[in-house]
């Protein structure tokens, strides 16, 4: 036992001290949690790292990935010790911070303090909307809790006061936070920045509370998280433990991101009786691991096989949800369920998504989000009425105004397989920033939708206009943002997000109404663009995105009524797609004899140069009025495009 905690922490430190790089001060600090907690409690199957009823465990201190990988080596998970040798190399298993489908055994990606323990929060929703609408009396498929190793940065860090204070309202009794508690960061002690009472502070959230006064006291663990397992609460333990334990450097900053170096840790091999080589950890310690994790829970592994096996056999319809859920797969008709609106059709976007998710989600039983305190507004809203302890199957979760917990909270019902969206108004997309980028680097199909996506919101202002928010979400890689321009792109955009396996989607919706006034099939919708309107003397382009194609298609009227001049017109709801068509598609679209090509969108311009050479769009904020006059005191209107699209010289 002691052996293999003393494995974990100089195996750790072996990493750092050859990578030159590194945290050691966790990993010889919390050394002792985690081994406790993987070789006691955690239900996990190494040889089998994506059972759907294991345990999840996030290690939000992602800081501590060193401490996190030797433990899934020695837990006998596919990471060799040259993976861990190659610690934070170019191309290795065990890069600087754990990523998600990069390694297994590594539940979320983790680093950016704050977002592991939110992510945890929407595992554990996750995990308790699974257990009460799929196990019946004689089955338990899904029963496992959610724990989180997390330090003093995660919680100095605001969303994770917004994800623990809903959490904590909706009593999730399976998630287990373990706080490495050792009163250091790295400008320091933590005094000098926070006077926060941790206890009080996680009692008033509606935490269950305990503390463990020394981290190497593993019965203390052992029997504080067995209370926490039967807690009736979420559960939060305490545990004190001395950053950098056993190096000269002990309980100072010193210790929390610098490689100790080798003369250093061969001084503590000595102190501390390990007199084993780098990389060279004594047999038993495997054999440890295997005996307290792998033979403890490989029952509990076949069993479950056995009983899917059975609930197959009784339940033949619920069987087939949740193993769509299990793989990531819709079998619904979405073509059907989207039938498209007959042109003429006019709406907000806004409302259409609202009715779009409605249909979605009765078809669709792994379906769950909802908005932050504005779904009256944004009309995003799960069914089954508001999930919570009395109703466990409600598929409307009340984010209250917790933006960034909410987009980091969907990732982590994401991350257990649900089809999660989120809804809010674009400009606080800047709130959801970080969590929307961990989507798109997790690869997870995350879906955030914002209304009220552009200044024609109007009397609010420019606090709630969004001018550069399009342009920063289209700049995140492996992020698809559509911006549909009415009833049926809608459709085909709630569709692509459906479809999505590995991509997170951001779908961008107006507050006004606006007009079907294009055919258009799915096929043509995920290349990103298609021609709206053509003419053979066309002698340009007006491309538009979102509502502005209402004005490009007026504007194209104008220039052919009143200046005898033909343009083509093109919808562009997603800049990204569009990019990633080969050279025949983009020209048969874009065809490259039009020169003339004038982009029109309400916001920022800068990213629609590399299609076309003019923009129209807005380089400044916006104002408050009522929508209309602000798009046209902002020259969004038909008359204005016009002008410019004639002051282009050819």
């Amino acid at each position: 036992m002691e052996k293999s905690i003393q494995a974990i922490r100089f195996t750790g430190l072996d990493m750092i001290n050859q990578a030159n790089s590194g945290h050691p001060g966790i990993v010889l600090g919390a050394a002792p949690i985690l081994y406790r907690l993987y070789t006691k409690h955690l239900k996990v199957m190494p040889s089998d790292p994506k059972w759907f009823n294991r345990d999840r465990f996030v290690m939000s201190a992602g800081h501590g990935s060193a401490l996190l990988y030797a433990t899934l080596h020695y837990a006998g998970y596919d990471i060799s010790m040259h993976d861990l040798k190659d610690f934070r190399q170019l191309k290795s298993l065990t890069p600087g911070h754990p990523e998600y489908r990069h390694t297994p055994g590594v539940d979320a990606t983790t680093g950016p303090l704050g977002q592991g323990i939110s992510m945890a929060v929407g595992m554990a929703i996750a995990e308790s909307y699974l257990r009460h609408t799929f196990n019946k009396s004689k089955f338990s498929l899904i029963d496992h809790h959610t724990y989180v190793l997390c330090g003093d940065g995660d919680l100095q860090e605001g969303v994770t006061f917004e994800a623990m204070s809903l959490a904590g309202h909706l009593e999730l009794e399976k998630l287990i936070v373990l706080y490495d508690s050792n009163d250091v960061q790295l400008d320091g002690p933590t005094k000098a920045a926070t006077s926060t009472d941790i206890k009080q502070w996680v009692k008033s959230l509606k935490w269950d509370y305990q503390l463990i006064e020394d981290a190497n006291d593993l019965e203390a663990i052992d029997e504080a998280i067995a209370h926490a397992k039967h807690a009736s609460q979420p559960s939060f333990i305490e545990i004190k433990s001395v950053i950098g334990y056993g190096s000269t450097k002990a309980g100072t900053a010193a210790t929390h991101g610098a490689p100790l170096g080798v003369e250093e840790t061969t001084r503590m091999r000595e102190a501390m009786d390990y007199p084993h080589p780098p990389f060279e950890p004594p047999k038993s310690v495997y054999t440890d691991f295997f005996e307290q994790l792998t033979i403890r829970v490989e029952k509990d592994h076949i069993e479950w096989q056995e009983s899917m096996e059975e609930f197959a056999q009784l339940y033949p319809k619920l069987f087939e949800q949740l193993e769509d859920i299990i793989n990531r797969q819709v079998h619904a008709d979405l073509e059907q369920l989207l039938e498209l609106e007959p042109l003429g059709t006019k709406e907000a976007t806004r409302v259409t998504g609202g009715k779009i998710i409605d249909v979605l989600s009765h078809a669709i039983p792994g379906m769950i989000g909802g908005s932050a305190d504005l779904s009256v507004s944004t009309k995003v809203k799960g069914i089954h009425g508001d999930f919570s302890k009395q109703n466990r199957i409600g598929r409307n979760i009340q984010f209250g105004v917790r933006e960034h917990g909410m987009g980091a909270i969907i990732n982590g019902l994401s991350l257990h397989h649900l089809k999660a969206f989120s809804g809010g108004f674009l400009i606080f997309s800047d709130y959801m920033k970080p969590a929307i980028r961990l989507a798109a680097l997790m690869e997870i199909p995350s879906i955030f939708v914002f209304t009220h996506d552009s200044v024609a919101v109007g009397e609010d202002g420019p606090t709630h206009q969004p001018i550069e928010q399009l342009s920063m979400l289209r700049t995140i890689p492996h992020l698809v943002t559509l911006r549909p321009a009415h009833a049926n792109e809608t459709k085909h955009a709630f569709r692509y997000a459906i479809e999505a396996i590995k991509t997170p989607t951001v779908i961008a919706l107006t507050r006004q109404d606006t007009v079907v006034n294009s055919d258009v099939s799915y096929e043509a919708f995920k290349k990103g663009a298609y021609i709206v309107y053509d003419h053979a003397d066309a002698e340009g382009i007006l491309i538009a995105t979102g509502s502005e194609l209402n004005i490009a298609l007026g504007a194209q009227k104008i220039l052919s009524e009143t200046h005898q001049i033909e343009v083509r017109v093109v919808s562009m709801p997603s800049l990204e797609l569009f990019k990633r068509q080969n050279s025949k598609t983009k020209n048969s679209i874009l065809s490259p004899e039009l020169k003339k090509r004038l982009v029109i969108e309400a916001g920022s311009p800068d990213l629609w140069y590399q299609i076309a050479p003019h923009v129209h769009g807005i380089e400044h904020f916006g104002a408050s009025a009522k929508g209309a006059q602000v798009l046209d005191a902002l020259g969004m209107s038909e008359e204005a495009v016009v002008k410019h699209y004639l002051s282009i010289e050819s």
